[in-house]
């Protein structure tokens, strides 16, 4: 499985690719941040942003894009460029029928250091040792990407059975309307 992990910001969008499969020792083929000026126009980095992603995607042709879900933080303006930044790399994705996935910044560091609380060093020196590494990855935005993609590899064997579960539950258990025992009880007791 080939990944690419994508750490989202309007500044620093970090990049990583990443291949293997669960349980087996993993190889890292790319890692960088793609860049923008902060003092250029939204719409421009924008598109920075894209250009980069599309290079990433063209040059590595991932099986997966697993991004960094966007959580509420105190400031609304990085939340802003960070979710905007998600959004492109989602639709970059899906505009080349790429399944995307989204992680939590704390199912991250749980995946890959055993701790949802782990520090961005913490996650550096795993992502290091993991990958084999002679250093962590600079800056923390390209490790951080990195750390997306293990943990895609590393869970989506297991999200993909629970949703092969879930399907086949579906498939099994016949459609029930809140109507029909209802009905059924208010038709108890009638004769004809």
């Amino acid at each position: 499985m080939r990944v690419l992990g994508v750490d989202p910001g309007l500044t620093r969008c970090g990049v990583g690719v990443v291949e293997g499969v669960a349980g087996r020792p993993l190889t890292m083929l790319g890692v960088g941040v793609v860049r923008t000026p902060a003092d250029a126009d939204l719409g421009h980095r924008l598109v920075a942003v894209e250009q980069g992603l599309e290079q990433w995607l063209d040059e590595h042709r991932p099986e997966f894009v697993a991004v960094e879900r966007v959580f509420s933080q105190h400031n609304v303006r990085t939340v802003m460029g960070t979710a905007q930044a998600s959004a492109v790399a989602i639709l970059c994705a899906s505009r080349r029928g790429i399944p995307v996935a989204l992680h939590t910044p704390s199912e991250v560091k749980a995946a890959v250091t055993g701790s949802g609380r782990a520090d961005k060093a913490q996650v550096g020196a795993m992502v290091t040792r993991l990958l084999r590494l002679d250093a962590p990855p600079r800056p923390a935005d390209a490790a951080d990407a990195l750390a997306l993609a293990i943990c895609h590899i590393w869970r989506a064997p297991a999200q993909n059975r629970l949703q092969q579960a879930v399907a086949a539950h579906a498939a099994r258990t016949p459609p029930t309307s809140s109507r029909a025992p209802a009905a059924r009880h208010a038709s108890k007791g009638r004769t004809a």
